[in-house]
């Protein structure tokens, strides 16, 4: 379960220099609704879960990771063509900023996590499985 940290509520801290925040207005509202600083970035939880994560910087940091099982990426990707794997975090999706339709297509995305889709997030602190070494 999240905690919500001392001092402001956690939707009322805001990263440093975060640019994006605008998409996620439609979700302030909701009363699960929580935000933290991820690694030089902006996490939204709703529903419980890790659905967003907005960054700032230099692709491909600069625009939305879409936190979601490797199980969902082709139906999220079929009706969002515009997400595609992260580079780095290849467990996730990612929409460049950079793209022409970006601000449609992260409004979009925010609708269907607003909606609950359960192919948006992931429960905070659950790590996919992976074999051990020996």
């Amino acid at each position: 379960m999240l905690k919500k940290s001392r001092g402001l509520p956690a939707a009322q801290k805001k990263p440093k220099h975060q640019t994006l925040r605008w998409i996620l207005e439609p979700l302030l509202d909701q009363p699960d609704y929580l935000e933290r600083p991820m690694f030089g970035c902006l996490a939204a939880y709703l529903h419980g879960r890790l659905v967003l994560v907005l960054a700032s910087g230099e692709e491909p940091w600069n625009g939305i990771l879409i936190p979601t099982e490797r199980e969902f990426h082709p139906a999220i990707q079929g009706e969002f063509s515009a997400a595609a794997e992260h580079p780095v975090l290849k467990k996730w999706l990612y929409l460049s900023e950079s793209l022409e339709d970006f601000e449609s297509v992260a409004a979009d995305i925010v609708e269907a996590v607003l909606r609950n889709d359960p192919r948006f997030g992931v429960e905070p602190g659950a790590r996919s499985s992976r074999k051990k070494k020996s």
